[in-house]
C-alpha cells in the first residue's frame, strides 16, 4: 500500500516537467516486485546492486517504515563524513530537533 500511494503521486507529477519525468523514470522504471524465499530472504536484483554499489558486505538500517541498504565501505565513509561535518552543513534543524524532546 505505501508503494502504491507513492506510485499514484509519481503518476500525478506534470508530464511535461523534465525533472518530474526523470524522477518518474528512475523510480518507476527500476521498481521491482520481490518475493521472499523459504528463509525470509530477498535477492536484490543485479541492476539494483550495481546502481547502489553493493558488493559482498552491506549494512541495513531501519528508517521507520523504510530501510536503507548501504555498501559497508560506503556507509563507513558516509558516517565519517557526517560525524566530521560542521553544524552549518546540516542546515537549520534547530526548531525541528526541539520538537523531538520532552
Amino acid at each position: 500500500p505505501d508503494w502504491e500511494e507513492t506510485e499514484r503521486k509519481l503518476m500525478r507529477l506534470p508530464s511535461l516537467n523534465p525533472a518530474a519525468q526523470k524522477l518518474r523514470g528512475l523510480l518507476m522504471g527500476y521498481a521491482t516486485d520481490l518475493e521472499l524465499d523459504g528463509h525470509s530472504r530477498v535477492l536484490i536484483p543485479r541492476e539494483h546492486r550495481e546502481f547502489a554499489g553493493l558488493d559482498r558486505q552491506a549494512m541495513l538500517f531501519g528508517q521507520g517504515n523504510k530501510f536503507e541498504l548501504w555498501d559497508d565501505a560506503r556507509w563507513s565513509d558516509q558516517l565519517t563524513q557526517w560525524m566530521g561535518a560542521d553544524s552549518a552543513d546540516s542546515g537549520d534543524l534547530t526548531a525541528e530537533l526541539e520538537t523531538l524532546s520532552y
